[in-house]
């Protein structure tokens, strides 16, 4: 006689973690979890409270795809396509790196110095993650970010646009270039239709998560990283610190006297990072740490 009962959800989301376990990933309870709500559409109470809910074929197929894609260490936030930073969703996918936790240590460092009309520049923009949290909680800010690969700046755009429908008076630009190139030139090729930011003048707030892995570390990344998040947005060069110098010798010619230059560093570099301002002749240099205690911010004041 045919079975026709279904897997519930506690033995599906079971089944998942050990799946996940057996692939070694780190956190597959959670993984699992967070998979089987992005299939079903429900929370973290579904597996408390409706743990017996029957899981339809359709269902239970998507998920075990999804499974056995994670299993190959594919990153779970390409996989459901977003990932929350600052109280907000971004869109993410292969042409960006995930935004980190880490990040928000950067961010909540603009905020204190951020006051409402000020012109923001983000270099390295990536999913735009960075500016558009810094226009989302300020007001009649405008900014501009700035990216190298055209498939990030795609990312980034669709983020503007979609976060845009909660705050219409959002202001932002992107550009596509080799660090402040497209500023020098004034090139908006790659500017959102209807973008009102002027990107000539100066800034009061240059932010950036540049690429600071050094070439040779890369090998030795998890797999999430070294194999699915975009190279060129992970490698700092021999010494990653390449663009550290770099943007921090540029910036000058685009930072308001008085502006103010963040970046976000590896937990090790700290120490060159803020040689590299001090000697370029900022001021006021300092080095902020995470929650777990690391360095993970420099910035710096020109005059």
């Amino acid at each position: 006689m045919e079975n026709n009962d279904r897997i519930t959800y506690q033995a599906l989301y079971q089944q998942g973690v050990q799946f996940l376990r057996t692939q070694r990933i780190e956190e597959a309870a959670l993984d699992a979890r967070l998979l089987l709500e992005f299939v079903c559409g429900t929370d973290r109470n579904t597996l408390l409270v409706h743990g017996d809910r029957e899981i339809s074929i359709e269902e239970e197929k998507r998920y075990r795809l999804l499974l056995e894609k994670r299993g190959r260490h594919i990153p779970l936030q390409h996989l459901t396509g977003v990932q929350d930073f600052m109280g907000l969703t971004f869109a993410v996918n292969e042409n960006v790196l995930i935004p980190r936790q880490d990040t928000e240590i950067l961010v909540e460092e603009v905020m204190k110095n951020l006051h409402d009309g000020m012109r923001i520049l983000d270099m390295c923009t990536g999913s735009g993650c960075i500016l558009l949290s810094l226009l989302q909680y300020s007001n009649d800010c405008v900014g501009v970010g700035v990216d190298l690969s055209a498939e990030a700046l795609a990312v980034a755009k669709a983020n503007y646009t979609r976060l845009r429908e909660d705050k219409p008076e959002m202001d932002a630009v992107f550009l596509r270039g080799n660090l402040f190139e497209s500023l020098a030139a004034g090139d908006e090729t790659e500017a959102p239709a209807g973008a009102g930011s002027d990107v000539s003048g100066r800034f009061d707030i240059i932010v950036s998560n540049p690429p600071y892995i050094r070439t040779d570390v890369i090998h030795t990344l998890m797999p999430e990283v070294r194999e699915y998040e975009p190279l060129l947005a992970l490698d700092g060069r021999a010494d990653g610190l390449y663009f550290y110098r770099e943007i921090t010798k540029q910036a000058k010619a685009y930072l308001s006297r008085g502006g103010m230059l963040y970046y976000e560093i590896g937990c090790d570099q700290a120490a060159e990072v803020k040689e590299i301002l001090q000697k370029e002749g900022y001021r006021d240099v300092k080095v902020v740490k995470d929650y777990a205690g690391l360095d993970r911010v420099v910035y710096g004041v020109y005059y």
